[in-house]
């Protein structure tokens, strides 16, 4: 009876085991039919041709409120990522200059400077009106477009002059500022150079940063006048001027109305170094950046004579939707001219129409329609014509200079030198760290996932596999190893710069870590992240030149792809192979990647390959380069993201920051969890790490 029973248990044991070797092509087949119809493409769609600033774009569909705030969010967090504004800088005193004043019958126009980050000058002119008691009065911030005379244009195309001289004669003040290079803001001269210079992009410090910047801190001076009703602030631009205004809109709730003129496009995005920031338009348009201010209200004005032609059923229509989402279906209205780009005085009585509406206490019909305006020599308007800066202008070294250290500064102050200041930091950098280095978190209802071949061989089983994300056209290839039979372990994601035939012999003959880590039982994931391995591809590759035609602004760096990469294999391993932890393991320049997205793995095993980090030409390497990376503290911020989870870092040589990283190991985690090593170790040392670390 006995033998029976014992019998019995162990053909109950082999239907058990049996079933635990299914096949992994068994189980994502079964997924894949509980999952949506979405499937991969056929091939990585990112192997295309690069975005540019006038590639089509398409508005997201959107079908409740809660996704477009979320949406609404996300844009306004990458704006100031972009923009090198997260964490916001400090806002130091303006020390506003009046240096001149002219008063005409029913307003006046002053000459004012505020000083925007020490020592560097904003100019422009504050109109105010006369006549009309002693307010407080609406204010509306003008930035001027790309007219040559910038804010002192005053042609039948377009005139500062003539909206401003409107605005105020009805009851309201006005600033008008010069964009960076233009009349009295020349402390930059060669902004050019300044908007070009890649290591700025290390920092995100951009010309249309800082213009942001200048609109913020302008905004900033307005309400510190007695005389400005704080809830009743309103922006309006054409061309750069309009990117301005929505820009400002996107991130400053400040704002009551706003109105951005020939500028809001489905196509083309802004052809000037001002318009064109790192990472800004990777995965948002104007459309949906003019779109994050709703529900407050906002106009647009269109011209079928450029880019905003379609604005009636394309642009329009689009942003329209968000609003009725929102229920704030009367807060939005959009119109078109048939004219060539301009603000000319149709445009402008439309945009007094609106204003008329949502700014001033009580409707004015005489507002509707302008009147003619007296010229103004420019020296009426200029604030130091003659160039002489006052004695404490800076340039555009010293901008770089100061913007780097406050922001370095910010970062120091927050660092984590204990438990208690982890929350704090994280709270702070971990969503900058995800749009500074443009990912994406993956759910299991948009991982895609297929299975292409099964085999197996010395006792292993080799699972041909690809995945990729819902709507993202991206493709990973990928070779799952398994011991055979599995012993659930745990998955190991490998990540070779060469891609994952570097672990391999000879077909189905494991060398190196890989054959270590699967004799000991673990699975390991083998991926050929973005242009490497079977991905590698010398005729893509040449044409993604990173400091061209703002490639940055509108696609991700070669390393972006290859961290996303890597987040999106940590999905796969979690929901398709139900790994309950995840080790990620790179080797040689890999490492840096795996470090990068040390805040979604589970426990990082990093080859440091002998970065200088603070050296610039070696982060500006096309397979280091990101963006912004200097703003969240480079690999140390997100090595303390990613703490107090277990990590191995080696081969880092003399340059690597491995002081601070182990004493910030020490102050706020296990020390026994980070093992951070000069030299290389061996695979034997390394899979015996991960074997003591990635306990299951």
């Amino acid at each position: 009876m006995n033998t029976w029973n014992t019998l019995f248990r162990r053909l109950v044991l082999l239907g058990a085991v049996c079933l635990v070797c299914a096949s992994l092509a068994e189980r994502l087949r079964a997924q894949a039919e509980a999952a949506p119809a979405a499937v991969l493409p056929a091939h990585d769609l990112r192997l295309g041709l690069p975005q540019t600033l006038d590639s089509p774009r398409v508005f997201p569909e959107l079908s409740t409120p809660a996704q477009w705030v979320a949406r609404a969010r996300e844009i306004r967090e990458q704006v100031l990522t972009s923009c090198g504004l997260a964490p916001m800088p400090k806002k130091t005193a303006l020390k506003p200059r009046f240096l001149g004043k002219v008063e005409r019958a029913d307003y006046s126009i002053e000459k004012v400077a505020i000083e925007t980050l020490p020592g560097f000058f904003l100019a422009g002119n504050l109109y105010r009106p006369l006549g009309h008691g002693e307010g407080p009065f609406p204010a509306v911030l003008n930035p001027h477009g790309h007219w040559d005379a910038g804010r002192l244009t005053d042609t039948e195309e377009e005139s500062m002059l003539a909206r401003c001289v409107h605005l105020a004669r009805h009851g309201v003040i006005v600033f008008a500022i010069d964009m960076v290079g233009y009349n009295d803001t020349i402390q930059i001269p060669k902004h050019r150079e300044f908007a070009l210079n890649p290591t700025n992009q290390l920092w995100n410090i951009s010309l249309m940063g800082l213009q942001t910047w200048n609109c913020v801190r302008a905004l900033d001076f307005l309400v510190s006048l007695p005389d400005v009703d704080r809830e009743r602030l309103a922006c309006t631009g054409a061309s750069g001027g309009g990117t301005q205004t929505f820009m400002l809109g996107a991130i400053d709730d400040r704002l009551k109305a706003q109105a951005p003129i020939v500028m809001v496009s489905s196509t083309m995005q802004g052809g000037c170094l001002c318009e064109n920031a790192p990472g800004l338009r990777v995965d948002y348009s104007n459309m949906e950046l003019a779109a994050a201010a709703a529900p407050r209200p906002q106009l647009l004005v269109a011209a079928t004579g450029d880019w905003t032609k379609m604005t009636l059923t394309v642009e329009g229509p689009a942003i329209a939707k968000v609003y009725d989402l929102l229920q704030a279906t009367n807060q939005f209205r959009y119109v078109r001219h048939d004219f060539k780009h301009n603000y000319n005085r149709t445009s402008r009585e439309s945009v007094y129409a609106w204003f008329n509406e949502w700014l001033l206490p009580r409707p004015d019909p005489d507002m509707l329609t302008e009147k003619p305006h007296a010229a103004e020599a420019p020296e009426t308007l200029r604030l130091w014509p003659d160039g002489k800066l006052p004695t404490n202008a800076i340039g555009a070294e010293a901008v770089t200079e100061y913007w780097a250290k406050s922001t370095q500064d910010q970062f120091d102050a927050l660092w984590p030198t204990n438990r208690p200041m982890r929350g704090p930091f994280k709270s702070v950098y971990l969503s900058i760290w995800r749009h500074t280095l443009q990912s994406h978190y993956v759910t299991k209802n948009h991982l895609l996932a297929e299975t292409n071949s099964v085999q197996r061989e010395g006792g292993r089983v080799y699972t041909e596999v690809a995945f990729g994300r819902q709507a993202a056209g991206d493709r990973v290839s990928a070779t799952l190893v398994e011991p055979d039979p599995p012993t659930r372990k745990g998955v190991v994601i490998l990540v070779n710069p060469e891609g994952r035939r570097a672990s391999f012999k000879q077909p189905y003959v494991l060398q190196g870590v890989a054959d270590t880590l699967v004799g000991k039982g673990f699975s390991v994931l083998l991926i050929d992240t973005f242009l490497t391995g079977e991905q590698a591809n010398p005729a893509v590759a040449a044409q993604r030149q990173t400091f061209t035609n703002f490639f940055t602004t509108y696609n991700r760096t070669d390393t972006q792809e290859r961290v996303q990469d890597i987040i999106t294999a940590s999905a796969f391993a979690r929901f398709k192979l139900n790994s309950r932890r995840t080790v990620f393991l790179g080797t040689g320049r890999a490492g840096l990647w795996v470090l990068m997205a040390a805040p979604v793995g589970d426990v990082m095993v990093a080859d440091c390959d002998q970065l200088e980090v603070a050296n610039d030409a070696q982060m500006l390497a096309p397979d280091v380069f990101v963006p912004g990376i200097r703003r969240i503290g480079a690999f140390e911020g997100i090595v303390a993201l990613a703490s107090p989870k277990p990590l191995l870092m080696h081969n880092a040589g003399k340059a690597f920051p491995l002081e601070r990283i182990r004493s910030h190991y020490a102050a706020t985690t296990l020390p026994k969890y980070l093992l951070a090593s000069e030299t290389k170790l061996s695979d034997a040392e390394l899979a015996n790490w991960i074997e003591v670390q990635a306990r299951w």
